[in-house]
């Protein structure tokens, strides 16, 4: 062991909303958690992906946006005061031969801990970048892949690519602030909602935005700013956009990385999990939240929650071997209220 070795009860590989509440559970059993996540940002999906998209099915908030619901999370685990390691991917997992794991990232960090917690999405998720000749030089200044904030887009030349529910939230979120707005996709059918694809075609009856069927090919610019975009229509010909803004919702490629080879026990790209206490077939490594499988699991935030909630009741076992562990209510145990400074 060297001084560069962190000792914790729990790492937690991702630091999405399911990681983030999994820290929640841990605390209130006096557990210490350390996060690795290779975003550069806590929050995972929410906060990289659609951190201003409404979110409607989290008990008892009616609404809120995916930044919000991860601002809430990390209120509430703040008594706990987890650890977070960003820019850093967890590369090596390897047995201890006195018991627990030894976790080792891209960034040199090394952590032993009788518990490892995945709780990584599907995975790294990685969007299809547009496949034309010169695209890196404009991605980051004038093309997107994802909206970090809305108000970037306001009163610019907006064109929009794809055919799914990102692309259809994304035109109908950003037409009220754009300047113009167009959305460009290969056929005249799209894999959204069929709500929202009503209402974009009304903006497009009301001439409020136009719609484009056919093909980006070409990018117009310089230095990193788009000024236009060539698009090849479905009947043949080309036609040229205006546009200084470009977001291209071509989809996510999912890349469970240096996971595959942990010798987890996996299907189709899911770990396997049992529905007790989503252990994987490696003792003392979970999995919850999108990146794990099990008969009837639902691809829920509030799914990921309930099983960190039963993770944590197993993971203390190995954490704490020789200590009782006692089920006690955040509303009535002055205990749990004193760790969550509310008394």
């Amino acid at each position: 062991m060297t001084d560069s070795v962190v000792e914790t009860d729990m790492v937690i590989i991702g630091a999405g909303p399911v990681g983030l509440f999994a820290v929640f559970e841990a605390g209130l059993l006096g557990l210490r958690c350390h996060l690795v996540d290779n975003l550069d940002k806590i929050g995972g999906q929410c906060a990289e992906l659609y951190p201003d998209k409404p979110i409607y099915d989290i008990p008892a908030v009616p609404r809120c946006t995916g930044q919000q619901l991860i601002d809430n999370l990390l209120e509430q685990i703040r008594p706990f005061e987890p650890v977070f390691h960003l820019r850093e991917q967890a590369e090596r997992l390897v047995r201890r031969p006195a018991g627990g794991w030894r976790v080792e990232t891209s960034a040199g960090t090394v952590f032993e801990s009788p518990v490892v917690v995945i709780a990584a999405g599907a995975g790294s998720f990685v969007p299809r970048r547009l496949p034309l000749p010169g695209a890196e030089s404009f991605e980051g200044r004038s093309l997107f892949y994802a909206v970090r904030r809305s108000e970037a887009f306001r009163d610019h030349r907006v064109v929009v690519a794809g055919g799914g529910d990102s692309a259809l939230d994304w035109v109908l979120a950003l037409q009220p602030l754009a300047r113009s707005i167009a959305l460009v996709h290969r056929r005249d059918e799209f894999r959204a909602a069929p709500d929202s694809v009503e209402r974009m075609r009304r903006l497009v009856a009301e001439g409020r935005m136009r719609l484009v069927i056919g093909q980006i090919t070409a990018l117009e610019g310089v230095e990193g700013q788009l000024t236009g975009l060539r698009v090849k229509l479905q009947e043949g010909r080309e036609e040229r956009l205006d546009c200084d803004r470009l977001l291209a919702f071509y989809g996510l490629k999912m890349e469970l990385g240096p996971l595959a080879d942990w010798g987890l026990e996996l299907d189709r790209g899911l770990v396997k999990v049992d529905t007790e206490a989503f252990e994987t077939n490696l003792p003392g490594v979970f999995a919850i939240g999108d990146i794990c499988t099990y008969p009837g699991k639902l691809k829920l935030i509030l799914s990921g929650f309930h099983e960190a909630a039963l993770m944590c009741q197993k993971a203390f076992r190995y954490c704490r071997p020789d200590e009782r562990l006692v089920f006690r209510y955040t509303t009535s145990s002055t205990d749990l209220q004193k760790k969550l400074g509310v008394i």
